[in-house]
C-alpha cells in the first residue's frame, strides 16, 4: 500500500511493481540501443546528381531506363543531358579509327543541336513517375552565337514541361576549346551576356563549365579567366548560376602561388579565392558543383587539403552541389566510382552539411526552376520564336 496525501491510498501488488520496473528498464534499454545504433549505422550514402551526361562526345548513350536501374534507390534525381558538342570523324586525320572523345583526334568538333531534342524524346518515353526523378537541361547551343537564347527559347516552347535549365556548356574548356569549328567563345561576348539574360527572365538553372585558368598556369600568376567570369556573373544577379566543377580541369589545377608551395598551400590559396567569390554580396546567385573525379582530386589530395575543402563547404552549406559528371555509363560500377572518390569528403562533413550537399542545395535550386520555367512556358505558349 502506497500513501499519497493524506486520506489517499493506492494498493499496489509487488507484482504491478515488478511489472512496472520491467517496462522503465526495457524502455531505457530499447534507446540505448537505438542510441547505439544509430551511431553506428553507415552515413547516408544517397544522392542527387547535379551533373549527368546521357550521351557522349558521337552522341551515343545510355539508354534512360537503364540509367533509372542503375539509379535504383540511391540516386533520387538527377540533371539530364547530352554534349553539345560532336566529335567530326575526318578520315584523312584518323582512317577507319572512328573517335569517340575529344582526345582521340585532331579533327575538330561541333555544335550539335538534335541533343536537346534526343534528350526531350528519351525524357517523355518516363511515366509521369519517372519524370519527377530527373531535371533536362538545354546544351544544343552555340554560346558564341547571338541567335543561342533564340535556340533555347525554342526548344521550351517546341518541348514545354520538359527542360528545368542550361548547361552543362563551355567557354573556355581545356584541350576542347581550342578544337570547336567556328567563332572560339568569350566570356566577353554579348551573346553569353544575352544568353545568360534570358535564362534569369525565364527562371532556368545556368550550368556553365569554365575553367579558372589556362592549363600547366605558371606559379604566381593571376588565373586568366577569373576577373572576366566574376564580371560576367555579377552583370546577370537575377540568374541562379552553377559554375561546374569549381573552375578546375584535367590539368587546370589549384591556383599556385609559387613554386616551392606544398599542394596542401596551393589548395588553401585556391580556395581563398573560392571564399572571396562566396563572400562577395554581388555573388549570391552563384553555386559550385563539386562533380568528376579529376576535381576530386584536387579536393582530398592531403590531409591538409581535406581540412580546407570540409572548412569551406561546412562555412558555405548552402552553395555547394554534388555532381558524378558521369557520361554515359554502362554499369552501376562506372557511375558510382565519382561518389567514392568524395569517401574522405563525406566521412569528415557534418550530417547536415553532408545532405546539403547531396541533396538539399539540389532540390531547393530545381524546385524553384521548375516552377518558373513552367510558369513562363504557360505564358508564352502561343508565341513565335521572336519577341
Amino acid at each position: 500500500m502506497i500513501h499519497l496525501l493524506p486520506g489517499t491510498r493506492i494498493n499496489i501488488s509487488v507484482k504491478a511493481v515488478i511489472l512496472i520496473l520491467g517496462l522503465i528498464a526495457f524502455i531505457a534499454s530499447t534507446a540505448e540501443a537505438q542510441k547505439k545504433n544509430k551511431q553506428t549505422q553507415p552515413p547516408d550514402d544517397s544522392f542527387y546528381d547535379s551533373h549527368f551526361h546521357l550521351t557522349n562526345y558521337i552522341q551515343e548513350g545510355t539508354d534512360i531506363h537503364k540509367y533509372l536501374e542503375i539509379m535504383g534507390n540511391r540516386v533520387g534525381r538527377s540533371t539530364l543531358f547530352g554534349i553539345p558538342l560532336q566529335q567530326m570523324w575526318a578520315y584523312h586525320n584518323s582512317g577507319s579509327f572512328a573517335p569517340t572523345y575529344y582526345l582521340q583526334s585532331d579533327a575538330p568538333l561541333y555544335y550539335y543541336s538534335f541533343t536537346d531534342a534526343y534528350i526531350a524524346s528519351a525524357y517523355n518515353s518516363l511515366s509521369e513517375t519517372e519524370k519527377q526523378r530527373f531535371d533536362p537541361m538545354i546544351t544544343g547551343f552555340n554560346p558564341a552565337d547571338m541567335y543561342a537564347k533564340e535556340h533555347v527559347k525554342r526548344v521550351l516552347q517546341t518541348f514545354p514541361g520538359v527542360f528545368s535549365g542550361i548547361g552543362e556548356f563551355s567557354i573556355h574548356k581545356e584541350f576542347v576549346s581550342a578544337k570547336v569549328a567556328g567563332e572560339a567563345a568569350s566570356l566577353a561576348n554579348p551573346a553569353l551576356d544575352s544568353l545568360l539574360q534570358f535564362a534569369g527572365e525565364v527562371g532556368l538553372v545556368v550550368l556553365i563549365h569554365n575553367d579558372m585558368d589556362m592549363p600547366f598556369a605558371k606559379a604566381g600568376t593571376e588565373p586568366v579567366y577569373l576577373d572576366q567570369i566574376k564580371e560576367l556573373f555579377k552583370r546577370h544577379p537575377k540568374t541562379t548560376i552553377i559554375w561546374a566543377h569549381i573552375g578546375l580541369g584535367r590539368v587546370v589545377h589549384p591556383v599556385q602561388p609559387s613554386a616551392s608551395e606544398p599542394i596542401g598551400e596551393r589548395n588553401q590559396s585556391y580556395l581563398q579565392i573560392v571564399e572571396g567569390i562566396l563572400k562577395d554580396s554581388g555573388l549570391r546567385h552563384v553555386h559550385f558543383d563539386i562533380s568528376w573525379d579529376e576535381v576530386a582530386k584536387y579536393l582530398s589530395y592531403t590531409p591538409q587539403s581535406l581540412t580546407n575543402t570540409v572548412t569551406i563547404i561546412s562555412r558555405y552549406p548552402d552553395r555547394f552541389l554534388f555532381g558524378t559528371d558521369v557520361v554515359a555509363p554502362t554499369s552501376p560500377e562506372m557511375y558510382y566510382a565519382v561518389y567514392a572518390k568524395y569517401d574522405a569528403l563525406w566521412k569528415n562533413l557534418s550530417p547536415e552539411v553532408s545532405q546539403k550537399l547531396r541533396k538539399g542545395n539540389y532540390e531547393r535550386i530545381f524546385n524553384e526552376a521548375r516552377q518558373k520555367v513552367r510558369n513562363w512556358e504557360k505564358m508564352h505558349a502561343s508565341t513565335g520564336s521572336k519577341k
